[in-house]
């Protein structure tokens, strides 16, 4: 069957670029965007395809101008065309941070790059973005996954009526913890896998950032440290949250009484994420045929066990929920 997206994605490219292309796919993410590397004699770039039906570029769009202005390293915007959903960036390679790793790169450079990168971005204004808060309701919403897709996965029936409402009650002082904590910009899937190390060096470049929002201030480190896709060890965590801590603006860093209390809020901003990602992951399983995230739930479960186990008796009326899901 013909791809109509893929040919007009072509005939626009020769528009752009003029010449012979070659279109290369790439991994997708986790949404309904593809992308193609795109190569012309010497030159290489990636292009977005981002079905208009199911995709909109404008945020994606609004929030790079936003990030780049601020010193975030993004991909330059080189073409676009935002109604047939067709962007053209600059290509920052196929080595993430992940894959720089497992190449032999030295974890704390990335990282030290990684947190001045975060700190620049915290310290931008949301509103000049028109970036959506990631409020109560929203982070309800996230929540509510676990219910709908990951415990009838484990159970293999789903939670209904009663129990349902039993786990969002349950889940209810956890939000009142995260919502009370300082809001700042956030890129909301700041991780190994959306971290760029373009023609293996730093700065990294930084991705998959449309979804910004405002939000607080421990998420983006919290996505890093405790990453679903790595595990760096305890050690080192606590290393980099007491380096992050010390590098908070005064401000930020007098909201939290000491370094431990700002761990106990970067764990309970981390259990939150772990809990969504249990069920975003079977959803994309399950739903969007995606199966190869199915493969991270161990690794996300044992950071989510570990929280559980660090934050002790103030998530004492979750335990059943997240402890046993049988």
């Amino acid at each position: 069957m013909a791809d109509s997206r893929l040919q007009l994605a072509e005939r626009w490219l020769q528009h752009e670029l003029g010449g012979d292309i070659q279109l290369t796919p790439l991994a997708g993410d986790a949404s309904f965007r593809r992308y193609f590397r795109v190569t012309r004699g010497g030159g290489h770039w990636i292009v977005m395809d981002a079905p208009p039906s199911r995709c909109v570029v404008e945020p994606f769009i609004r929030v790079r101008k936003w990030l780049a202005a601020g010193g975030v390293r993004v991909p330059e915007l080189l073409a676009c065309d935002s109604r047939a959903g067709l962007l053209l960036l600059e290509d920052f390679g196929d080595t993430t941070w992940a894959a720089a790793l497992v190449q032999g790169a030295d974890v704390d450079d990335l990282m030290a790059d990684a947190m001045a990168q975060l700190l620049r971005l915290q310290a931008l204004d949301g509103a000049a973005a028109a970036l959506p808060p990631f409020d109560r309701a929203r982070i309800a919403r996230e929540c509510a996954l676990y219910a709908d897709w990951y415990l009838p996965y484990e159970r293999g029936k789903p939670l209904r009526g009663q129990e349902r409402a039993r786990f969002l009650a349950d889940m209810e002082p956890l939000l009142e913890a995260i919502t009370a904590q300082p809001r700042v910009a956030v890129h909301l899937d700041f991780h190994s896998r959306n971290l760029m190390v373009p023609a293996g060096a730093l700065p990294l470049g930084v991705i998959d950032f449309q979804d910004a929002c405002v939000g607080s201030i421990c998420y983006d480190i919290a996505s890093l440290i405790y990453d679903c896709y790595q595990d760096y060890g305890e050690e080192k965590a606590i290393e980099w949250s007491q380096a992050f801590y010390r590098m908070l603006p005064a401000g930020h860093r007098r909201c939290y009484a000491s370094w431990e209390a700002w761990q106990q809020a970067l764990l309970t901003v981390s259990l939150q994420r772990h809990i969504k990602v249990c069920g975003i992951f079977v959803r994309l399983a399950l739903r969007d045929g995606k199966r190869q995230f199915l493969s991270s739930l161990p690794q996300t479960r044992a950071h989510l066990l570990h929280e559980v186990e660090m934050l002790a008796e103030s998530v004492d009326r979750l335990r059943p929920w997240l402890l046993d899901s049988g």
